[in-house]
C-alpha cells in the first residue's frame, strides 16, 4: 500500500509530504519517518508516517496535517 510521510510544522502549519507508492510505500515511508525523528532537531515538527490508497484520501482522513502551506521536498 502506498506510504505517505509528513514532516508537519506545528507552529505555523506547513507540511513537506514525501510520497511512497507500491505496495512497499507503507514500510518504506515508515523507514525514512523513523530516521527523520532521529535526526529532529525541532520539537515544534511533527513527523509521521500514514498509509492509504491514495493521497486524497489520506487528506481527507488526516485534514489537520494539510491545512498550511507545503513546503518543497527540494533540499
Amino acid at each position: 500500500m502506498p506510504g505517505y510521510v509528513i514532516e508537519f510544522n506545528r507552529r505555523d502549519g506547513s507540511r513537506r509530504v514525501t510520497e511512497f507508492p507500491g505496495v512497499t510505500g507503507s514500510r518504506e515511508a515508515l523507514l525514512l519517518r523513523l530516521e527523520l525523528e532521529r535526526l529532529r532537531e525541532d520539537p515544534d515538527v511533527e513527523i509521521v508516517s500514514l498509509n492509504g490508497p491514495s493521497l486524497q484520501q489520506v487528506q481527507e482522513t488526516h485534514s489537520r496535517y494539510f491545512l498550511g502551506e507545503e513546503l518543497s521536498n527540494a533540499s
